[in-house]
C-alpha cells in the first residue's frame, strides 16, 4: 500500500473515501482514483436550531465511518488523511461526535475552516482539469456551506466560504418535500442575499471557465442534459425549465428526472435554489461539472506532504515574509525547541506531529511583534488562531496559536484548551528555547537538558554556567516555580 493514498470526506450531506494510485511520470506525480465509497448521511438534517446534532445523525455518520474504516484499515497514518466540513465546524456538541467518529474510522479527523475546504475543492477540481492560462470559477455546493473559488493554475485568487448549503435549505424551504411557486422564490432570495456579498468582487475578478463540483451540481448537469432541458452543461435557460417542471409536479418525481439518483431527490429542489441564485449574482452564462473537488483536494495535499510541497510549509514561509520575523532569532529558537524535544519520551502517535507544531511555533512566535512589543505573545497568538493559514486544520492551528500564547508568561492562561501531557512538554521546549535564546545570540552549547516520567520533569543544568549567567539562573528558577504552580512537578537539578 505504500503507493495508496486515502481521503476521507466528512461532509454534511455524504461522506466520501477515495483511495488513490501514486504515479511517477517525467519527474511528476499522478494520482489515479482505484477506488471510491460515497453514502449519503444527511448529517446536516440532524442539526437542530440549537446547533446541536441528535443521536440518529451522529449513529448515521459512527456507522458509515465503520464501514470506511474496514476498507482503509492497514495504511500508515500519513497516507490518510480525514476533514470534516461545515457541520462539524458548526455543531455545539461536534466533540462528542469526534472521538466516537475517529475510533470507528481508525484514524484521526480534522475539522477545517471554510477557507481550507475551498482551497482544497480548488485544488480538486484543477488537478483533474486539462492544464489552461485561463481563471476559473468553481463553486461547490454542499449540505451545509457553499465553497465559491477564482483561481489560475493550481492557485486560488478569491476564496470564499458561504454558510448555505442543500440540506440546510432543504429543510428551511421544502421540509415536507412540497415544491411551491413561493417556497423557491424564498429559497432564491435568501441565497441571492448571501451571494450578493461576494458578487461584485468576484464579478470584478472575472473568469473564463466556470465549473460545478460535488454532487449538486453534478445532480444537476445529469437531469438537465438527460431530460432534455440543457445540451452543453448547465445553463440558466435550463435550471429554469427545471424551476417550473419542480413547481408544476408540486414535488421532486425521481420517476419523470432522467439522470437523478433517489439520494439526490430529497435536496435537488433546495440545490436547484441555490444554483439560480449563483447564476443571478455572478452573471454566469455556461457552468460544465469538474471532477476531484474536496476529496481528490485531500489526496493531493497528502501527496505534497509526503514530497517537499506541504502547502502548511508554504504557508509558514508565506508568514514569516508577511510580518517580518527575524529569521535569525526564530532558527536560534528552533533549534534549541527540537534539541529539547528530542530528549523526551514521547508517545509515537503524537511525537511527528508535534515536532512540526514546535518547529512550525518556534518560527512563528514572534510574529506579533508586527502590532507591538507589549504583550506581542497575546498578538501572536490572536493572528496564528484566526488568519486563513492554508493546509492547517482548525486544530492544527489552534494548537500553533496555543503554543505562541504559551511560549512565555504564566501558564494559567492556558488551561482553556484541553491539552495532553505531550503538548505541554512540546511548550516547556518551546518556552527553554525562548528563555536560552534572550540576548538573541546563539549558544556554544545548551547548558541544560530535560528529561521526563509520568511524574515528574528534571531540568539538570550546568552549575558553573548558572553561577555565570545571574538573570538566566533567575529567570530559570522562576520558570520552574512558573510549572509548580500550575500543577506540574518539576525539579532543577545542577550538574
Amino acid at each position: 500500500m505504500d503507493q495508496l493514498l486515502a481521503a476521507v470526506d466528512l461532509g454534511s450531506n455524504s461522506f466520501r473515501l477515495s483511495i488513490g494510485r501514486v504515479v511517477q511520470h517525467e519527474g511528476s506525480a499522478q494520482i489515479y482514483a482505484v477506488d471510491r465509497l460515497k453514502e449519503s448521511v444527511r448529517l446536516a438534517a440532524g442539526l437542530g436550531s440549537d446547533k446541536m446534532l441528535d443521536q440518529d445523525a451522529m449513529d448515521r455518520a459512527v456507522a458509515v465511518l465503520k464501514r470506511f474504516g474496514e476498507r482503509i484499515a492497514g495504511f500508515h497514518p500519513n497516507r490518510v488523511r480525514a476533514v470534516a466540513t461545515n457541520t462539524f465546524r458548526v455543531a455545539r456538541n461536534a466533540a462528542q461526535l469526534l472521538p466516537r467518529a475517529e475510533a470507528a474510522l481508525g484514524f484521526p479527523i480534522e475539522v477545517i475552516s471554510g477557507q481550507e475546504e475551498a482551497r482544497l475543492i480548488f485544488s480538486g477540481v484543477a488537478n483533474e482539469l486539462p492544464p489552461s492560462p485561463n481563471k476559473r470559477l468553481v463553486i461547490d455546493i454542499g449540505g451545509g456551506s457553499t465553497e465559491v473559488i477564482i483561481g489560475r493554475g493550481y492557485e486560488p485568487l478569491r476564496m470564499a466560504s458561504l454558510y448555505l448549503g442543500c440540506v440546510s435549505y432543504a429543510q428551511a424551504y421544502f421540509p415536507d418535500g412540497r415544491v411551491t411557486a413561493a417556497r423557491m422564490e424564498q429559497a432564491q432570495l435568501a441565497a441571492r442575499r448571501e451571494f450578493e456579498t461576494i458578487s461584485w468582487p468576484y464579478r470584478k475578478t472575472g473568469w473564463q471557465e466556470a465549473y460545478g463540483s460535488s454532487g449538486t451540481a453534478k445532480g444537476l448537469y445529469a437531469v438537465l442534459t438527460e431530460g432534455g432541458m440543457s445540451s452543453k452543461g448547465i445553463t440558466q435557460q435550463g435550471l429554469e425549465k427545471l424551476r417550473a417542471k419542480l413547481i408544476r409536479d408540486g414535488r421532486v418525481l425521481i420517476d419523470e428526472l432522467p439522470g437523478l439518483k433517489p439520494d439526490r431527490a430529497p435536496v435537488l429542489a433546495a440545490g436547484l435554489a441555490i444554483m439560480l441564485a449563483a447564476f443571478d449574482e455572478l452573471h454566469i452564462k455556461l457552468m460544465r461539472t469538474g471532477d476531484g473537488a474536496l476529496r481528490m483536494g485531500v489526496l493531493y495535499d497528502l501527496l505534497g506532504r509526503d514530497s517537499d510541497q506541504d502547502k502548511r510549509e508554504q504557508t509558514v514561509h508565506q508568514f514569516i515574509k508577511r510580518y517580518h520575523i527575524d529569521m535569525l532569532q526564530a532558527n536560534r529558537v528552533r533549534g534549541l525547541a527540537l534539541h529539547f524535544f528530542e530528549q523526551l519520551d514521547l508517545p509515537e502517535d503524537e511525537r511527528p506531529d508535534l515536532a512540526r507544531a514546535l518547529e512550525w511555533a518556534a518560527e512563528l512566535h514572534e510574529t506579533g511583534l508586527s502590532i507591538a512589543h507589549a504583550d506581542y505573545h497575546k498578538h501572536s497568538a490572536y493572528i496564528l488562531g484566526h488568519a486563513d493559514m492554508p493546509g492547517f486544520s482548525n486544530d492544527g492551528q489552534a494548537l500553533l496559536a496555543w503554543l505562541a500564547l504559551g511560549h512565555q508568561g504564566k501558564l494559567n492562561k492556558l488551561r482553556a484548551h484541553e491539552s495532553t501531557r505531550a503538548q505541554w512538554l512540546t511548550l516547556l521546549c518551546l518556552r527553554l528555547a525562548v528563555l536560552l535564546s534572550r540576548r538573541r545570540v546563539d549558544l556554544e552549547k545548551p547548558p541544560l537538558a530535560i528529561a521526563a516520567d509520568a511524574r515528574c520533569i528534571h531540568i539538570r543544568v550546568n552549575g558553573s554556567w548558572l553561577a555565570e549567567h545571574p538573570l538566566s539562573a533567575y529567570t530559570l528558577r522562576g520558570e520552574v516555580a512558573q510549572w509548580n504552580k500550575a500543577g506540574f512537578e518539576m525539579a532543577l537539578q545542577e550538574a
